[in-house]
């Protein structure tokens, strides 16, 4: 027992210095709503100076470590006024990806100026033994850290909690447009709560520097036990953080102690935040999760001719260039083959992998020790080791079940970092410190040995990166391509068309692994000895780097970034020019990224494709051949025979509540919706109509008691993809349609066959079925022949308002929830879609619950209403009964007509407008 507080008493020094940089992420989090990856970059470019001055410009220590803590502030300001602000209104994928950009420029800078080299730097506090106990005992140092970490809390939780700037930076977290109203500037909150966070990390790496020593990699890392703290607190509780950093600490002593196991100990943190993220993570965002932009994407189909031109390019370079050429050209392949699996997972499923490399080792890890240890043939080695990465792949993507975004970047960080230092890093699993001796590889009788037959080698790297880029272009057009857009795009509505997110998002990491896997392999052979440490999980960062310059989005995205890795084109190209310049790829790649994110977020390819057509369309003035070709009107066949109606189906909500926390939504409503009918239920704003519609199909959660029947069968336990399947359709208030795809490719989504036996066909040959009769009368009803080929955003509102309800009807659904379809339509607009509804009922015999405050289209449409207040029923009944009752009247007016109705706040729209009343 003695032995485990001893333990526990050495990490809580290093526990503290976690829990002041958990403050940093949790202060700049707060203040601008970014994680900030390159916290632990930013913090060593402070411990540097500190050093710097303290040990080669004689300074003492406290004056150094201003100087250190205020360079880091000074850094953090910076970053925000000049890339975090600009990039404010981008999504939060790009947001992150541009403070990876930052962590690669910064370490890239301290490795160039320092060397990766570690340096001890011998502690400036006091180290005397202090004695708890008569055996045990601790350095005085580790009770100063404990002691600081403890006071800081204090210090920042009072500051948040009762100052004017921390009221003002609540405010601004909770609402930016709010906070300016009353007169708060966001720009400045978050200029100083960055400046004060990265002030904290500088402060947390100059404290930690004599535990761990300086060198760039180990304080970037940094981030990375903080992060664990910081999202245990919720990125806002600095006395939850503080806690967690010390556990945090203390674990990662004890487990060393106790396990002999290289890594395993260091490993903790990201143990932590797996558990943590897929306890308390949501299988489906929430209804105000923030959608916002990403980058754009290429359609997959094939270029041929430039195929062509890049195989012949590819070949003449590997066979006519000298070795060194050679090689770095078969980097740049096989870099660009991992490079794939970052546009089918990032690009096209929206899922931020930080991972990508560690599936790239683990596959080259398998292969290589299968072909060491067995002798077993190449091709062998390369099929298992890209077998053994999917199960990986899945095991890492789990936890996109649970989380999205910046979370599930930070999981899939943390995993991959424990698999570097568990696996890649323990030299007993890697055939000791000569690495793994693979002995000169062959397939079917050819040398394939890098060293005496480059040019094979390269071939082979260059048709495997050529079968990649077409399974990865069929992907793209086939039925999986549009669930995983559609998962990209709004995992919400995807689960409304009956789209398993979760299986999507699997998938797209299986694939993803498979691919990284075979570039891995690739890259790691072209050597008859391979050292896996050098896949490491800052080259994963510096991946998605590559992947976001050249294209996300893109098939040619991955070659043109390949060529900024270390040892590829770039560099070989750069060499040739000045030895000396090689060594700035990295810094140049962290710079390339920031530049590209602040102008042009989709990537170089998507602005060569802009300056072709532009070329083409002036060219072809002169060359007719050379430009545009129209695309031919699209013919849409006629449906095999007369429409016939949807299979009837009632819905019947008994006894339904929602409750958020405290707040009851719904309380106790039921209602009964027919085939045929359209039910109208109306209510002033915060009635819980809304609320209604999210828990029927499956999106919020219900209490105990309610019950849902379709067909008289229980789907009250069924997930959202489940009760579409089952019949069960919706619209949403805000649209969420898929911003990315075309109107035919939206309706695709909906009405395609949901086979998992296309996932793997549409790896090979993508098809697209024949549209089915419900899709073409669907077209044909809601009028939109003439938009099918258009993208989404070029739509006028009136449009994309027919599409959203199109969208829904296209699944085939029995019963189908319209939330607030009419909103922001015209008048004549509004009677049209009325009309509409009623024919979706009376002639499709569709089940219809329609949401809608526009008591003109209600009061035409609609067979029957209820009306809520405050979650409750007040009134049920044929419109014109409705029309004049007291209750709904008071409801919306706020008069005291009885004790549920006296205390509702004022509504202060005019009777005409809300009921319908004549004059209306």
């Amino acid at each position: 027992m003695e032995e485990v507080i001893r333990f526990a008493l050495l990490g809580l020094g290093i526990g503290a210095t976690y829990a002041l940089a958990s403050q940093g992420l949790i202060i700049v989090y707060r203040g601008s709503g970014v994680l900030n990856f390159a916290l632990g970059a930013i913090g060593m470019a402070g411990a540097y100076v500190w050093w710097e001055l303290t040990t080669n410009q004689g300074w003492a220590f406290l004056p150094g470590l201003v100087a250190g803590v205020g360079f880091a502030a000074l850094i953090g300001a910076l970053v925000h006024l000049l890339i975090m602000r600009p990039l404010r209104h981008s999504a939060p994928l790009v947001r992150v990806i541009a403070t990876l950009g930052v962590l690669i420029t910064i370490q890239s800078i301290a490795i160039l100026r320092y060397t990766a080299t570690s340096k001890f730097v011998p502690s400036k506090l006091p180290t005397d033994i202090v004695h708890i106990h008569d055996t045990i005992v601790i350095s005085a140092d580790r009770l100063i850290l404990l002691g600081i970490a403890c006071v800081l809390t204090l210090c920042l939780w009072l500051f948040y909690r009762y100052t004017r700037f921390g009221l003002a930076t609540s405010a601004v977290a909770e609402s930016e447009r709010s906070a300016s109203a009353l007169g708060l500037s966001p720009d400045t909150v978050a200029t100083l709560n960055w400046a004060l966070g990265c002030g904290l990390a500088g402060l947390a790496a100059i404290l930690i520097v004599p535990i761990v020593t300086l060198q760039p990699a180990v304080l970037t890392n940094l981030v990375l036990a903080a992060t664990a703290a910081a999202l245990v607190a919720g990125f806002r509780s600095f006395p939850i953080a503080l806690v967690v950093g010390l556990v945090v600490g203390i674990a990662q002593t004890e487990v060393t102690r106790y396990v002999e196991q290289t890594g395993v100990g260091t490993a903790i943190p990201f143990v932590l935040i797996v558990i943590w993220l897929i306890i308390r993570g949501q299988a489906l965002p929430l209804r105000d999760y923030l959608l916002q932009r990403l980058p754009t994407i290429g359609s997959g189909r094939i270029n041929w001719p430039g195929i062509a031109i890049g195989l012949v390019v590819g070949v003449v370079l590997l066979a006519a260039t000298p070795p060194i050429w050679i090689d770095a050209i078969t980097i740049t392949i096989c870099v660009g083959v991992i490079l794939m699996s970052i546009v089918v997972l990032t690009g096209y499923t929206g899922q931020l992998s930080l991972a990508q490399f560690a599936f790239a080792g683990f596959g080259a890890y398998v292969a290589g020790r299968l072909l060491a240890t067995t002798g077993m043939p190449f091709w062998l080695g390369i099929v298992i080791g890209i077998a053994a990465t999917i199960p990986l792949g899945i095991l890492f993507g789990l936890p996109a079940v649970r989380t999205r975004g910046i979370n599930l970047a930070i999981v899939t960080l943390g995993l991959g970092s424990a698999v570097e230092l568990v696996l890649f890093g323990n030299t007993d699993f890697t055939g000791g410190f000569g690495g793994t001796q693979i002995g000169e590889p062959n397939l079917f009788g050819f040398d394939l040995n890098a060293a005496s037959h480059p040019t094979r080698y390269g071939l082979m790297a260059l048709a495997c990166l050529v079968v990649v880029g077409l399974i990865v272009g069929n992907l793209r057009r086939g039925r999986s391509g549009r669930r995983l857009i559609a998962v990209r795009t709004n995992e919400r509505a995807a689960a409304a068309l009956g789209i398993s997110v979760p299986g999507a998002k699997l998938y797209a990491f299986a694939v993803a692994a498979a691919i990284a896997a075979l570039g891995g392999i690739l890259l790691a052979f072209r050597t008859t000895s391979i050292n896996y440490a050098e896949f490491t999980s800052f080259t994963s960062i510096t991946m998605v780097a590559y992947a976001m310059i050249g294209g996300i989005g893109y098939l040619f995205g991955p070659v043109i970034g390949a060529t900024l890795a270390p040892g590829a084109f770039s560099e070989r190209l750069l060499n040739s020019i000045d030895s000396s310049i090689g060594k700035y790829i990295p810094l140049i790649g962290g710079v390339a990224l920031i530049v590209l994110l602040l102008v042009n977020q989709n990537g170089i390819v998507k602005e060569q494709i802009a300056q072709i057509a532009f070329l083409r369309q002036k060219l072809g003035k002169l060359i007719p051949f050379l430009a545009p070709k129209e695309k031919p009107k699209r013919e849409l066949p006629q449906p095999s025979g007369e429409r016939e109606k949807v299979r009837p189906m009632t819905l019947e909500v008994k006894n339904l509540t929602v409750k958020y926390g405290g707040t009851t939504a719904v309380d106790d409503v039921s209602l009964t919706v027919r085939p045929g009918q359209v039910l109208g239920l109306i209510g002033p704003n915060g009635a819980g109509k809304t609320s209604l519609i999210d828990a029927v199909t499956g999106f919020t959660k219900m209490s105990p008691g309610s019950r849902l029947a379709l067909d008289g069968h229980d789907i009250g336990r069924m997930s959202a993809t489940r009760r579409s399947r089952a019949g069960l359709g919706r619209s949403f208030q805000s649209l969420e349609l898929f911003e990315d795809s075309t109107v035919l490719d939206n309706l695709r989504a909906a009405s395609d066959p949901r086979d998992v036996g296309s996932y793997a066909r549409d790896l090979i040959w993508p098809t697209n079925a024949p549209l089915p009769d419900t899709v073409l009368s669907t077209i044909r009803e809601f009028d939109l022949e003439e938009d099918l080929d258009r993208q989404v955003e070029d739509l006028p509102y009136g449009r994309r308002r027919l599409l959203a309800m199109a969208r829904a009807v296209a699944t085939e659904s029995s019963v189908l929830l319209l939330d607030e379809p009419a909103a922001g339509l015209g008048d004549a607009e509004t009677a049209e879609l009325a009309h509409l509804v009623g024919r979706l009922a009376k002639e499709w015999g569709i089940a219809v619950l329609v949401v809608e405050h526009d008591m003109n289209f209600v009061m035409s449409v609609c067979d029957e209403l209820v009306v809520l207040d405050f979650g409750r029923t007040i009134a049920t009944g044929k419109p014109a009964e409705v029309r004049n009752n007291a209750a709904v009247i008071a409801a919306y007016l706020g008069e005291e007509e009885d004790a549920h109705t006296s205390g509702a706040s004022a509504r202060t729209a005019p009777p005409q407008s809300i009921l319908g009343t004549e004059g209306a």
